[in-house]
């Protein structure tokens, strides 16, 4: 089973996928849109699932560091409902906290001497990476 992984920003939408077994992730792609056109957004993020045959989305949700709620929570709450109207309720949307996930990849892209402008590229893809991945391995049933 399939698993993609997004990383939701107010134009830009990082992409993860998982192998078959929903094991690994590894980067996918990143949707550039007009700011807040989420519904544009949504629409490819459905037809992405129905192209790699994924059913389960795992949703990066933005929480303040001492866990509250924002306006960017409801945004992707609200993308959420979305992906699950326009997929007819055939796909499935877990909110996973990303908190400290910009921070880890600029770290390791940094470390991995990845240039200013392939950081600025892939920060986005390589956050869903680390929400999907986190999701992963907390739900493993190994």
């Amino acid at each position: 089973m399939k698993y993609i992984g997004l990383d939701l920003g107010s134009r830009t939408c990082g992409i993860a996928i998982s192998d078959e077994l929903g094991f690994i992730a590894r980067s996918y792609d990143t949707l550039r849109f007009n700011e807040d056109n989420y519904s544009w957004c949504a629409n490819k993020v459905v037809e992405i699932c129905k192209k790699e045959n994924v059913s389960k989305v795992v949703l990066g949700l933005p929480r303040h560091m001492n866990g509250d709620f924002g306006i960017r929570a409801q945004i992707s709450s609200d993308f959420k409902n979305q992906l699950i109207e326009l997929s007819e309720n055939k796909i499935e949307v877990f909110l996973e906290d990303e908190r400290l996930t910009t921070v880890i990849v600029d770290k390791a892209m940094i470390e991995g001497n990845f240039s200013r402008k392939k950081r600025h590229e892939k920060k986005d893809e390589m956050a869903a990476v680390v929400i999907l991945q986190g999701y992963l391995d907390r739900n493993s049933s190994l």
